[in-house]
């Protein structure tokens, strides 16, 4: 039998509503687990009472702790009967359990049982687990054999958990079929007694319970620190799941998405990370330095070392008196030297020569708090080896400081101690950085038609095109044959184009001479910065261009004469409309997961509905993505997109438990965006121009899952799709808030067009998009790359899915399948409704026939009862619903399920590098499956075939025989009421099976022989 026993110990309560209309109350606490129940005294007349009772629960599965709750109910005593009325309740979840040593006293809101129940106030409770054998009373719990698996099932979804452990590290997530600890070691078959024991026979008998809980606190840490999984409507495994934690933030512990404050702290910006703090070293300047060489010369340099860990500024040739304004920031956490050595050098071809050193102790350090004004430098005198002063002064600032610091951002990070990362590329490529996505236009060229065309073949007419590009986009029009030396087009064409405009826009007008043979007959260069711009449809006039000759490499030996005579003679006319186009937005993600709908113009953005703000708190159990002196290793770093607007946090070097802690803001314009979220390990230490960074994950969150002003701190999987299938490559900690400004403002962007005003005025084609999407991609990706640190190609393409267009079979199927679970209301309706039609339950049938008669008979009743049952459904659902915004689904994404050939299908490249006989056995196996949805598409052809058949005399009686059904159905419908009809209707198809056939109905049959237009298919 085990000895595991969960301690709970009610302390008070405070701010309880009043419950006997005297303003005032008699409250008192019950308490349920594990079938059991606990009642604590009651305090009569006391709305903020305090108990300080304790009760034990014995567990009997401790296997089973983690999906067993806590409730507890405060309840009002009336006096003179046995009634009670209800005032809050709390709900614990068997996760958030911890040791006694962890366990502290805190304060839960009380929360409702039913929306119209009345409740404010807080239960303060400490709850633990222990497994001392000492705690013995003779005191018999009572039973708890009420049944409320509704109302737990509701309640569920509200969980509150104590606070995390500070010295508490997060370790890999523990698979659920181990035990819960290493001494439980209880058969399942073996059912434990539901006994629990009291404290008064325990006050003296807790000498031996210190050690007892350091072993439990040592077993306990294995456990992750998640309060809650989450799981979608598609069932996948607990691994990939999402979990509710709940951190100690700079703004307080969050609990439910709640911020809650234990003490009067300062207020912060950064309130939704944690505060990290840092030794924040500025090297500002140096003067009278000693000369250290022969010729008098000096190039000094300046070491900042704490402990193993050391930074470097760059040096200065052949001064005295360099200038380097350069900010070291070393971790605290990782610190255990207590003196600060800043040490000047002289840069030297073989070996380094000390030039003097200043000592700071660490203890004398001061600490600077924003919004303080910066700390002022200093200057330091030199002091030899031996600690004697020499000559030389260092100007120099240290503080300690958080990540809030303005400093922070250009300082350089020294988070590794060895040698093994070049520093020059660490300080410059592990900076975090905010990079703003350039605004994108579409560019719309009308091309109208060419007058006067000059060609040197005059023995035969031009077949003449247009060529429109800008850098490497590149449009053609149609060819036309220019008989009288004009060609008409018409023709309207987009390209994608960025601010600042610094490229041209070039027409070139072609002939096609034979095949691959093209002769230029001329080119118009028009800036794009001269292009007018237009918001809305209205006409653009159209312009005549001169064309300018294009001069062949081989004419420049020619007769200069003949060449100048050429030009004089070339006047060949471009008649075009171009304008460029604001009032689309510029697409550059996909509309189902798009961050940004506003048009280009900003003269039609709308004000914002909120604010967005995002903590990136910290990455765990990630995977090695490298080696490094013999070990795996990983350089992590995270980018979220949101809008224009991409960040990129530090680079944390070397550690798979990186812990960033950085919060950054965007304005919100629209409910229906998506927040974008990846991983990746950093290449670009290792001084390799062709590696790639690697991706380890990414998340997707959607603002209108958000609540408004709930904080949502979850850590998040990060799954990533390989050729051997999914995997888990760590998880990702954020704190996420979405701050609505405007209720209202909000809830009218719901009535409003997704996309701006000219994708329904003038839309483009689905072709056009996609070809205007990845010329998008590929310009912010040029330009982000050119930015320092470079958000390099791949970043952007893999944030931005830029080959989600691409065939998969994986992903066909996921979309089939999602296709079916749409329908799979309609299917159960239609199951349940041939159930009524078969008589399974008469009674069921019964009430559907009574049901069909009111509504038949009172037709006014049938839209409010169909508004009103949605209503309902859509209240029940509110109870149970998601508290927890969606993540990556490896089943709904039938990840789990793929074979290994469609998966290297889907990472083969386009054009394929695949052998001919794996390509041969796809394109086989996709015609295999293009054939069955070709004869599905031949059937839905030929039902409708049929339809049209029934008054097309293609089958002479067939049509006779309907036409005159017709003509009997007309009388007949004329004569009798329509309600009658629509009766009997109902009746018939609702009948009895002893009144039913096995075969076919007559008008079934009728249909069925009616013909379709297949025998005149080849």
């Amino acid at each position: 039998m085990s000895n595991l026993k969960l301690g709970v110990e009610v302390k008070s309560a405070h701010g309880l509503m009043s419950k006997d209309g005297q303003g005032s109350a008699s409250p008192y606490v019950e308490l349920h687990f594990d079938h059991q129940k606990f009642t604590t005294t009651v305090k009569e007349k006391d709305l903020d009472p305090y108990w300080n009772e304790t009760f034990y629960f014995n567990i009997s599965d401790p296997n089973n702790l983690s999906n067993l709750t806590l409730d507890a109910y405060v309840y009002n005593a009336t006096k003179g009967n046995s009634s009670k009325s209800f005032m809050g309740k709390v709900h614990i979840n068997g996760t958030s359990f911890v040791p006694y040593s962890d366990a502290v006293v805190f304060h839960y809101p009380l929360e409702k049982r039913s929306i119209f129940s009345h409740v404010k106030g807080e239960l303060g409770l400490k709850v633990f687990v222990t497994d001392n054998p000492s705690i013995m009373s003779n005191s018999i719990p009572q039973m708890d054999t009420s049944s409320r698996g509704r109302k737990e099932s509701k309640d569920s979804r509200h969980t509150f958990h104590h606070l995390p452990n500070s010295n508490f590290v997060q370790q890999p997530q523990v698979p659920s079929q181990q035990p819960y600890m290493g001494s439980m070691n209880q058969p399942q078959g073996q059912q434990q007694p539901y006994t629990a024991y009291g404290m008064e026979d325990m006050r003296n008998q807790n000498q031996s319970q210190s050690q007892m809980q350091n072993q439990m606190q040592s077993q306990l840490q294995s456990q992750p620190k998640v309060v809650r999984m989450y799981s979608g409507s598609s069932s996948q495994p607990m691994e990939f799941a999402l979990k509710e934690t709940s951190p100690f933030l700079g703004g307080g512990q969050v609990i439910g998405g709640r911020v809650v404050t234990r003490d009067n702290r300062r207020a912060s910006t950064y309130d939704l990370v944690e505060a990290m703090q840092f030794l924040f070293v500025r090297v500002v300047k140096a003067q009278d330095l000693p000369s250290m060489d022969v010729t008098g010369s000096l190039d000094p340099f300046v070491e900042v070392r704490v402990g193993n860990y050391r930074g470097i500024t760059q040096h200065f040739s052949k001064t005295s008196s360099p200038e380097w304004n350069t900010v070291f920031a070393f971790s605290r956490e990782r610190m255990q030297a207590t003196v600060l050595d800043v040490v000047v050098k002289d840069k030297d071809m073989l070996k380094d020569d000390f030039v003097g050193v200043v000592h700071v102790n660490l203890h004398d350090i001061p600490t600077r708090v924003p919004p303080d004004s910066p700390l002022a430098p200093e200057w330091y005198r030199l002091e030899d080896r031996k600690g004697d002063k020499r000559k030389g002064e260092l100007m120099l600032a240290v503080w300690i400081g958080t990540q809030a610091d303005e400093a922070f951002p250009d300082a350089f990070l020294v988070d590794q101690a060895s040698g093994s990362v070049n520093s020059a590329a660490s300080s410059m490529y592990t900076r975090s950085k905010v990079y703003h996505s350039p605004r994108l236009w579409y560019v719309r060229v009308n091309v109208i038609e060419v007058q006067d065309l000059v060609w040197e073949e005059k023995n035969r007419f031009p077949d003449v095109y247009v060529k429109v590009q800008i850098n490497n986009q590149v449009l053609k029009t149609r060819s036309v044959q220019a008989r009288n030396a004009n060609a008409l087009w018409n023709e309207d064409m987009m390209l994608v184009a960025a601010e600042p405009f610094e490229d041209h826009l070039v027409l070139t007008i072609e002939d096609r001479m034979g095949h691959n043979k093209e002769e230029v007959l001329g080119k118009v260069f028009i800036p794009l910065n001269s292009v007018e711009r237009r918001a809305d449809d209205r006409l653009i006039h159209s312009r005549w261009f001169n064309l300018q000759e294009h001069v062949h490499e081989h004419d420049h030996g020619g007769d200069e004469k003949m060449k100048m005579k050429k030009k004089e003679k070339f006047s060949t006319k471009l008649h075009l409309r171009v304008c460029l186009d604001g009032g689309y937005h510029v697409l550059d993600e996909s509309t189902q997961y798009s961050s940004d709908l506003r048009p280009t113009a900003k003269q039609l953005w709308r004000p914002s509905i909120g604010i967005l703000e995002l903590g990136i708190l910290n990455a765990s159990a990630l995977h090695p993505m490298k080696t490094r002196e013999g070990k795996g290793t990983t350089d992590a770093y995270c980018v979220a997109k949101y809008g224009h607007k991409w960040v990129r946090t530090r680079t944390v070097i070397d550690s798979l438990t990186p812990r960033f802690n950085e919060q950054y803001t965007w304005e919100v314009y629209d409910p229906s965006t998506v927040l974008t979220v990846g991983v990746f390990d950093n290449s670009q230490l290792e001084n390799d121009s062709n590696s790639k960074d690697v991706r380890i994950g990414k998340i997707r969150v959607r603002i209108s899952t958000l609540e408004t002003g709930r904080v949502y701190t979850h850590s998040y999987p990060l799954l990533v799709l390989h050729p051997s299938g999914v995997k888990k490559m760590g998880e990702l900690h954020l704190a996420i808030r979405f701050s609505s400004t405007s209720m209202m403002n909000m809830m009218y962007m719901y009535s409003k067009p997704l996309l701006p005003k000219m994708h329904y005025v003038r839309p483009l084609t689905v072709v056009q998009l996609e070809m205007l999407r990845h010329q998008a991609v590929g310009i912010v990706a040029a330009r982000l790359s050119r930015a320092e640190p470079p958000l390099r190609r791949e970043i952007v393409e893999y944030m931005t899915d830029a080959n989600s267009h691409l065939w998969s079979m994986r992903r066909s199927k996921a979309n089939f399948f999602r296709l079916m679970s749409v329908f799979n209301g309609v299917f159960a309706v239609s199951k349940w409704f041939g159930e009524v039609c078969m008589w399974k339950t008469p009674i069921t049938t019964v009430l559907v026939h009574v049901l069909f008669v009111m509504l038949v008979s009172y037709p006014e009743l049938i839209l409010p009862t169909v508004f009103l049952y949605m209503f309902l459904i859509g209240l029940w659902n509110y109870w149970f619903r998601a508290q927890y915004p969606p993540h990556m689904n490896t089943r709904l994404s039938y990840a789990d399920g793929v074979s290994p050939d469609e998966l290297d299908e889907e990472f083969d490249t386009f054009p394929t590098s695949r052998n001919p006989d794996i390509v041969r056995h796809r394109y086989d196996r996709l015609r295999s499956v293009a054939g069955r949805i070709q004869s599905v598409v031949g059937d839905i052809a030929s039902q409708g075939e049929r339809l049209q058949g029934l008054l097309s005399w293609r089958d002479p009686r067939a049509t006779l025989i309907f036409m005159v059904f017709c003509l009997v159905a007309a009388f007949v419908l004329y004569a009798t009421p329509f309600q009658v009809l629509v009766i009997l209707s109902g009746f018939y198809v609702m009948r009895h099976p002893r009144f039913r056939h096995r075969l076919p109905s007559a008008a079934l049959s009728f249909f069925r022989r009616l013909p379709a237009r297949t025998d005149s298919m080849l």
